[in-house]
């Protein structure tokens, strides 16, 4: 049903109308390719998305998952410069030739960037927009706008400004905004990856309301949490693009998963945990069948507890913050917390979206100016959750060099180590998000700060890309570094962090390793999580948690060297 009815009501709104043309498929490509002026892109595609057709595509970071929403969506070649051949039409239009405007009337799009998708200062106007761009009658607008709000999760935001709201908060109004005027297609692009556990609920549950003519287009690394019951729980088709932009497969999302699982696992990508246990293991059924268990607890008894994940101890005090109130808006973020941040230790920033994460980084990084209350230490270096924010270079290889001396060693070695030595000589901006992404994280490991904040590191990448900038700030912890990163991805926080600070409430409510983590109940609410079903399986067995999934990445590199 439409969104924006009641949910016993599933009438479309006097205002959508369906042309006769448009009746029938409503994506159709035939040998699409999108080629970006790099040399990058995807295709070529041939495919027919139906009404009601829910499609998962599927590939590693720079393969091409974006640039094809965009081109879906009419944004290139108008907006974003690109060489288009063979045909696509969306609900009869040619999204190439029409542009966004062409097709607006049948696309919504939640794109990657949040920011980029919310341009109005308040919340219910943002919403408003497209209802009045379609010049739906006023007494119409405000329950749309309310029932819209409230299918995503969103209905307490409907009067905050938009420029006070976090990533998470942000998804989700992006996401009402996008479906208030139900439109024939919705593209998704990582609609989850800023989310807390009930954000990452609202969305999946949303997009499942969408209505029974809405074809969906999701692009989503998170497929543990968006995909709650297993792969079955996944859109029912999937298409998996390679490395290079090639389709690799497009069928039923089981068939795919079955037949190219460790080839997607080889090239980087997150996988539901039944398809990664069976492409590590060579085991079918996930952790509902006995012999995966079996050999899942087999595997982590092998190697013992040992000193797998482990760390050196913690050194002094390197940065510390005493009695921080921080107000934005108007409005009193957080109140009264301390936190010492020490060499050699890595420390996790968890929370529900709003609480405040992003915000006492930014304060303990000098910019944010705190209301009351000290930070004494060294000037951190900071990677932003959104990795356009600190772009200072006219090229990749200029980002990383960036205020190093001339001719350092150091730029070629983080171009090697990040993946990015192919595309030294671009510009940043025309990197993925993913790429970007790491190129924030190589830029700012660089340099020889004592203390290193990482807002989100994991946003936007896949599973080689997030073991690779997780393992980086694991090594500079290792080396002495005082660490701290905030995060929704507990699998994250378990494999590498030495503790936790859980905020909610306006303040710090608790400081805890993440095993304690894993089996406290209250924090757990508190911060927004759930338990993933791997984590819950460890736990359950007393499975020491960092070193049972540091083999099953040692297993999934394996996996891609023998490749």
């Amino acid at each position: 049903m439409p969104l924006l009815m009641a949910p016993t009501a599933p009438v479309s709104p006097s205002w959508c109308v369906v042309s006769a043309e448009a009746a029938g498929g409503v994506v159709e490509t035939d040998a699409l390719e999108v080629v970006l002026p790099g040399g990058d892109g995807v295709g070529p595609l041939t495919a027919t998305l139906g009404p009601g057709e829910h499609v998962l595509v599927l590939g590693p970071s720079g393969s091409g998952k974006t640039t094809l929403l965009r081109t879906l969506a009419g944004a290139v070649p108008q907006h974003v410069r690109a060489r288009v051949t063979g045909t696509v039409r969306i609900a009869g239009t040619d999204p190439v030739t029409a542009g966004v405007i062409g097709v607006c009337e049948h696309v919504g799009t939640v794109a990657q960037d949040p920011v980029s998708g919310v341009c109005l200062p308040l919340v219910a106007d943002e919403v408003a927009l497209p209802l009045e761009n379609r010049a739906v009658p006023r007494d119409l607008i405000g329950p749309a706008v309310d029932a819209a709000l409230a299918t995503a999760g969103a209905a307490h935001l409907r009067e905050r400004a938009s420029g006070e709201l976090s990533g998470g908060e942000l998804q989700r109004v992006a996401l009402a905004a996008a479906t208030v005027t139900a439109p024939r297609l919705l593209l998704l692009d990582e609609p989850t990856s800023m989310l807390d556990a009930p954000g990452v609920a609202a969305v999946r549950d949303a997009v499942a309301r969408v209505g029974d003519d809405v074809a969906v287009v999701l692009v989503e690394h998170r497929l543990d949490e968006w995909a709650a019951g297993g792969t079955a729980a996944l859109p029912a088709r999937t298409v998996a693009l390679g490395r290079s932009g090639r389709v690799l497969a497009d069928g039923p999302t089981a068939r795919v998963l079955a037949e190219h699982g460790r080839e997607l696992l080889r090239q980087g990508c997150w996988l539901p945990l039944d398809a990664e246990l069976e492409a590590l293991l060579g085991l079918g059924g996930g952790l509902g069948s006995p012999h995966v268990r079996g050999a899942l607890l087999a595997l982590t008894a092998s190697e013992g507890p040992g000193d797998v994940g482990a760390t050196a101890e913690r050194g002094p005090v390197v940065l510390g913050a005493r009695g921080l109130t921080i107000r934005a808006g108007g409005r009193p973020v957080l109140t009264g917390v301390d936190l010492d941040l020490h060499a050699g230790e890595l420390v996790a920033v968890v929370g529900a979206n709003g609480a405040g994460k992003s915000t006492l980084l930014a304060a303990l990084a000098g910019l944010e100016r705190p209301a009351a209350g000290t930070v004494d230490g060294p000037r951190p270096g900071l990677v932003f959750q959104d990795p356009e924010h600190q772009l200072v270079g006219a090229t990749v290889r200029e980002e990383i060099a960036f205020g190093l001396p001339h001719g350092s060693s150091r730029v070629a070695d983080a171009l090697a180590r990040f993946d990015l030595a192919d595309w030294a000589e671009h510009s940043p901006y025309a990197l993925s998000g993913g790429q970007k992404r790491r190129l924030s994280l190589a830029a700012m490991l660089v340099h020889d700060r004592p203390v290193l904040l990482a807002d989100e590191p994991g946003y936007g990448l896949d599973r080689a890309a997030t073991a690779v900038a997780m393992g980086a700030l694991r090594e500079a912890a290792d080396g002495g570094l005082a660490v701290a990163l905030t995060s929704h991805d507990l699998r994250a926080v378990a494999a590498c962090a030495d503790s936790v600070v859980v905020l909610a409430d306006g303040g710090v409510a608790a400081v805890l390793t993440p095993e304690e983590l894993l089996r406290d109940p209250v924090a757990l609410a508190s911060a927004g999580m759930v338990v993933p079903p791997l984590l819950a399986f460890l736990v359950e067995h007393d499975v020491p948690v960092r070193p049972a999934l540091r083999l099953l990445e040692e297993l999934a590199h394996d996996v891609a060297v023998a490749a």
